[in-house]
């Protein structure tokens, strides 16, 4: 799928240029879940493309009783991983905002995610919003061979995601975030964990973006030189080489994985390769994502400094 060129303003909505998914939103949003039950239907056997449509649905369906008419009204596997994914949504706003529910929400959200397992045994998807839940109450599994810091964490149930997904995009990304500083874990095992998984996954796997996601979220503006991070050889070559594997796989994918291209962007450009990040941004398009560019500031205006240092137009240009 094609993002489109730009044209003059920035597009944040989660969707992008998955035309579906973005009109199945605005009928969530009005309290109708037929759309949402049909776009989901579709995925089944694509992972990648559930995990991206029930994220963002389960987005737009929190703050309503839209998925839990559904449960009543048309039960199924659909309606039993919205709600899945909805409880887990409410779960963790519950959590990172220390609302005394939290503690509840959680139960329901893991019964939730329970039931949606049970539903469709094969579908990965229940457990990685298992598995999102999972830095909330600290599992402590062993590490496997092969780590210098061997961070305990949630190995155990990232290996059931595994052994119905191998390389499941969205797990990996929740499992790496259990052992990022803000979520009780440290710089030394987020880089630990992140290259691990990085240098096992295949080639032209955007899963080797993960040490750049790790770079991002262990940023500290502090630290002398911090932003010359990004021009270490390591993480040149590691940028580089994603542009080379796998940016032109992109055009192959069935909606534009904007956050992935935002954070190759983003390191492209801290690295000083504006011509390649130039290609990056071309494939997003006029798509946006808050992150990477939120760990530095003003998302839009960093976003904007980052195309204008490629050359590239920006908003009010």
């Amino acid at each position: 799928m094609t993002a489109g060129l730009f044209e003059g303003q920035y597009v944040w909505h989660p969707a992008a240029d998955d035309r579906v998914l973005a009109r199945v939103c605005v009928e969530v949003r009005a309290g109708r879940y037929l759309g949402a039950r049909e776009a989901l239907a579709e995925t089944r056997g694509d992972f990648a493309l559930r995990a991206h449509r029930s994220l963002v649905l389960a987005s737009e369906a929190a703050d309503s009783d839209l998925v839990e008419r559904w449960l009543v009204e048309e039960p199924g596997p659909e309606a039993s991983l919205l709600w899945a994914r909805v409880a887990v949504v409410r779960a963790l706003r519950a959590a990172d905002a220390h609302d005394p529910r939290a503690e509840a929400l959680e139960r329901i959200a893991l019964a939730a995610c329970d039931r949606a397992a049970h539903t469709d045994p094969a579908d990965p998807t229940p457990w990685v919003a298992k598995l999102a839940m999972a830095r909330l109450h600290r599992l402590r599994d062993a590490a496997p061979r092969g780590l210098l810091t061997a961070p305990p964490g949630p190995w155990r149930l990232f290996a059931h995601v595994l052994s119905l997904d191998p390389w499941h995009r969205e797990a990996h990304h929740r499992f790496l975030a259990c052992f990022f500083p803000r979520h009780g874990g440290s710089v030394t095992a987020a880089w630990d964990v992140a290259a691990f998984l990085g240098q096992r996954a295949p080639a032209g796997s955007a899963l080797g973006l993960l040490p750049l996601v790790a770079l991002v979220e262990c940023y500290d503006p502090t630290r002398l030189l911090a932003d010359r991070v990004w021009e270490q050889p390591q993480w040149r070559a590691t940028a580089a080489a994603l542009h080379r594997d796998w940016l032109p796989t992109v055009a192959d994918y069935a909606f534009t994985p904007v956050l992935d291209l935002a954070y190759l962007a983003h390191a492209l450009v801290m690295a000083r390769r504006e011509e390649q990040a130039r290609t990056a941004f071309t494939a997003m398009g006029p798509y946006a994502s808050r992150m990477p560019w939120a760990a530095f500031g003003d998302p839009a205006d960093e976003l904007s400094r980052a195309r204008r240092a490629c050359g590239l137009p920006v908003p009010g240009t």
